[in-house]
């Protein structure tokens, strides 16, 4: 399928249940771009994209959680780029229960870009941070 993504271990945040989050989106966007292009009528569209969208929600949440449990330094705009997403996911939603004609390939590609690019430059940055945590964390049991 064009535009389809797969998930590579490049984007692996060492965290496992966060990994399985990712690879969960990008499954819930190939389907987005499967439906758009079978031409899916306007209501399983805009239920995609709100599945998307809550999915997002408890995605970040999830992520946001093990940061502030962790103390990470950059979390403030961290949260703020996932809630600049949502909103984005969800002005979308109401776009194209106006009309779905809104909902463009281009429209639904700079989204799934913008998690990508997310991935691999903000969730990249704190993969050091938690991994020196959980050596920290390793060697305290040892000892």
């Amino acid at each position: 399928m064009e535009h389809a993504i797969e998930w590579e271990e490049k984007y692996s945040v060492d965290v496992p249940e966060l990994d399985e989050c990712q690879k969960e989106l990008f499954a819930k966007f190939n389907t987005l771009i499967e439906l758009k292009t079978d031409k899916a009528d306007a209501k399983t569209l805009t239920n995609m994209i709100s599945d998307i969208n809550d999915y997002s929600k408890m995605y970040f949440s999830k992520e946001e959680r093990i940061l502030r449990k962790r103390k990470y330094p950059d979390l403030e705009t961290h949260s703020k780029a996932h809630r600049q997403f949502i909103k984005n996911s969800i002005s979308l939603r109401r776009e194209i229960a106006e009309d779905v004609n809104n909902l463009t390939m281009e429209i639904i590609l700079e989204l799934r870009d913008w998690l990508f690019d997310h991935i691999e430059t903000s969730d990249a940055l704190y993969v050091p941070f938690l991994r020196i945590h959980q050596y920290i964390d390793d060697a305290a049991k040892k000892s």
